[in-house]
């Protein structure tokens, strides 16, 4: 593994050009707080900026913008929504270079992961700018043949988005798309640790034509009490969450006193199972994929390796010199591979998890330890033997951790890639299809990666079963979660 020097002046634009007070109804506040939340660069554990700390009343003030931009938003024609959708798009294209510095800077993940973000989280723009114009309704005739049956898809108003902090582009646009398309306003919460993206995101919208209040973002260090007072009240109908399950079913529990539209992408735990059959080196980049995008800090990210004791020998050591051999350095040094983790609870958690791994048992064939050295660093890790009740075959990881264990029978590895409470993912390797289609149906997944490391497409319904959440996010699904179905009988 190669350490690499921190970079003082890597960036090719000035930090202290991107925006950093509460964005309220088209202006830049201060908000009522005068506090300032610091925003820390996870390769130093520096600072680099501070956001505005929004109260309660800074919340609703939001809210008050949203709801009272949304009668005109929701009847402009939609092909004007498409023109300002395709220029978010073009925007965000221009400025790809500017943005993934931005986030690399204040996320840590490696700049290449960081531009493929920025290229995901336009591609959204794209998709919505087309959806927008096909949001198309039905109508037929009732069996009884007493009436005709027409049924319109109508925008279901002021939407609060919560967002994480792994991808503060694509998980912002992935909402805002869709919303802005069906006819929806909104306001954006992003999480503290990486608040910067989706600042500089708000003035590139107001650059492309979204009308003033129709797109809000509000940072605060009171998230689950201005969340709370958002949901309370009347005026907001729907709410758009990705985060940890935990924090799901908190929100669930809130949404339902008003009886609030939820769409929600929680946690994942998804199992990567090789088979004997498996082409090897496809297996290998799919799994480097899988799991090293963004730095294992997805929840799409691999989590439990499944391999067939055939295969294990070979794959085991092919996976682990290929993790060990990745620079690890500042997510804005073009060399580095994989970038810091977001903070040091995550380091400190990352570490536990393999120490408990190892006491039971679990043999480290690659990294292992947390990099002694400023930021917040953990090494690339690969670890075989894993135990069943290791707590790292149970949680979500987010970090660079390949946790392998093995199995001889399809039925078996069907059984435990199941026995979790989530289903977000799965991956599959295998050279006979029939078996990849016939495992992929009996996996309790929303999503299947079969033969393939990356499943995410603006164009694919996104979202899981189980406790991994409730609705779909891309797709013509997406602009569906911001709609309300309506239907009107009538006779001619």
């Amino acid at each position: 593994m190669t350490i690499m020097h921190k970079i003082t002046s890597a960036l090719s634009f000035d930090i202290n050009s991107v925006p950093t007070d509460l964005f309220i109804g088209g202006r830049w506040v201060n908000g009522s707080t005068g506090k300032r939340i610091e925003v820390l660069d996870p390769s130093t554990g520096t600072p680099i900026a501070a956001v505005a700390d929004a109260s309660i009343d800074d919340a609703m003030e939001a809210v008050n913008a949203a709801h009272k931009a949304l009668p005109a938003w929701a009847v402009t024609p939609p092909r004007r929504r498409s023109e300002i959708l395709r220029r978010c798009f073009e925007l965000m294209i221009e400025r790809k270079d500017m943005l993934a510095e931005l986030i690399s800077l204040e996320n840590g993940k490696a700049l290449s992961d960081s531009q493929g973000e920025v290229a995901y989280a336009a591609e959204f723009f794209r998709w919505f700018s087309e959806e927008a114009v096909r949001l198309n309704g039905e109508i037929y005739t009732a069996p009884s043949g007493a009436n005709r049956i027409v049924v319109q898809h109508q925008p279901i108003g002021v939407a609060v988005l919560v967002t994480p902090w792994n991808f503060p582009a694509a998980m912002a646009t992935r909402k805002i798309g869709p919303a802005l398309a069906a006819g929806c306003t909104c306001v954006l919460k992003p999480a503290i640790e990486t608040p910067l993206t989706a600042y500089a995101l708000a003035a590139l919208y107001a650059e492309a034509g979204v009308p003033d209040g129709v797109v809000n973002v509000i940072t605060t260090g009171r998230s689950g009490a201005a969340v709370s007072a958002m949901l309370h009240d009347s005026r907001v109908r729907k709410l758009s969450f990705t985060g940890s399950t935990e924090v799901g079913r908190k929100l669930l529990h809130e949404a339902a006193d008003t009886i609030i539209s939820c769409s929600m992408e929680l946690g994942g735990n998804a199992p990567f199972i090789v088979f004997d059959d498996a082409d090897l080196d496809a297996a290998i980049e799919g799994a480097m994929v899988a799991k090293m995008r963004n730095g294992g800090e997805a929840c799409t990210a691999a989590n439990r390796f499944y391999v067939q004791t055939g295969i294990v020998a070979a794959f085991s050591a092919k996976l682990a010199e290929r993790m060990g051999a990745m620079k690890v350095g500042p997510g804005y040094d073009k060399a580095t591979q994989c970038g810091p983790l977001i903070n040091q609870s995550a380091v400190d958690r990352i570490a536990g998890l393999v120490d408990d791994a190892v006491n039971r048992g679990a043999t480290v064939l690659a990294g292992g330890r947390p990099l002694q050295q400023d930021g917040f660093y953990f090494p690339p890790t690969v670890i075989s033997n894993v135990a069943k009740d290791a707590a790292i075959a149970g949680e979500e990881i987010f970090g660079p951790i390949a946790a392998l264990s093995t199995f001889e029978t399809e039925d078996e590895v069907i059984q435990a890639a199941n026995d979790t409470e989530y289903g977000l993912i799965a991956y599959v390797y295998t050279k006979d299809l029939s078996r990849g289609l016939r495992v992929s149906e009996r996996l309790e997944s929303g999503m299947i990666g079969l033969n393939r490391g990356l499943a995410s497409d603006p164009a694919a319904p996104f979202g899981g079963v189980k406790q991994s959440g409730l609705g779909r996010e891309g797709s013509h699904h997406g602009i569906l979660e911001f709609c309300e179905t309506k239907y009107v009988a009538v006779n001619w």
